[in-house]
Parts: structure tokens; sequence; C-alpha cells
């Protein structure tokens, strides 16, 4: 994708491109125990979002990430490798396929724990997850193209937004 950072309100029809995402995908992996998530913001009721749909997808043990990442690639996605975050590997999605964000990682990894407590949270507590809205709405304006920028600044609400949803280093 670009460079330009965009943050729109909310679109219901996230739900349904995160379901025919999911039904895409999940064929190919049906035979392993797996389960596939709506993760991000696009994930959560009546925020602004980056509209760019993030998807975890689930697999019980490191032992089936291989297994995994060669069934995807029959799909045409492309492995990028774990960026730098351990455990989680990130794709490329298929040419002709909506662009979004697919990740894989285990039942058991930091970064998708990480995902589903913050998500949950913002589900069930509607006035922090409106004041996250906010604050990326007036991020996006003042960062405009530098989303390395963007996301640190919103770093210190997610860490508190999981601090207060149960998280810890330990976990």
């Amino acid at each position: 994708m670009g460079t330009k950072l965009i943050v729109v309100e909310y679109n219901p029809n996230w739900v349904n491109k995160f379901e025919e995402l999911r039904d895409f995908v999940f064929p190919v992996l049906s035979d392993l125990e797996v389960t596939i998530e709506h993760v991000g913001s696009t994930a959560i009721p009546r925020i602004a979002a980056k509209p760019i749909v993030d998807i975890d997808v689930v697999i019980p043990t490191q032992s089936d990430v291989l297994v995994a990442v060669t069934r995807l690639a029959k799909l045409g996605y492309v492995h990028e490798g774990d960026l730098g975050i351990p455990g989680r590997e990130a794709f490329i999605p298929p040419r002709d396929v909506d662009w979004h964000h697919l990740y894989l990682c285990t039942v058991d990894n930091a970064e998708y724990k990480r995902h589903i407590l913050f998500r949950d949270y913002l589900r069930n507590h509607p006035v922090d997850a409106k004041r996250y809205s906010q604050l990326k709405q007036m991020l996006v304006k003042q960062f405009k193209g530098d989303r390395s920028g963007y996301t640190n600044a919103k770093s210190d609400f997610v860490r508190d937004i999981l601090k207060r949803a149960g998280w810890n280093d330990l976990n």
C-alpha cells in the first residue's frame, strides 16, 4: 500500500469483508485446529480505523506453522517472515484479493493474546473505544504519512488499555 495514512469512520461492511476473507482462507487450513480472528480497529464497532482488515490465523503449535505457510502460499499469499515480531508470521495477500493484513501465529503467542485482549476490552468499554477513535483521528492529522510516528503516539493509550484489561509483561 502507499505511504498515505488514512483513518476513516467505522464501516460495518468491515465485518463482511473479514467473513469473506475468513471463508477464503479456512478451506486450506480446515484440517488443522485453526481459529481465524478479526482483530485490529476494524473489528471494534463504532471506532475510526485505517480501512484495512487485520486477521490473525491461529494454530495450536509451532509445528503447524510450516504446513500453514505452505497452504496459504497455494492461495497466493506471500510469506514475509515475522517482520520483527517473533512467532507472528506476516503475509502479503494474493493480487486478486482486497488488501488486508494476515498474520499466522500459535495460540500461545503474546502478540495474538494482546490483539484479542485489546479488541475485546474496547468492544466492551464504549467510552474507552470512543477515546481511542478520537485519538486516532487527531493523530492521523498530526502525523499524515508518518506511520511509525502515528503508531508510536498511540502506544501509551494502547498500553493503558492492555493494563486495564489485565495484561502484564509476564503474560
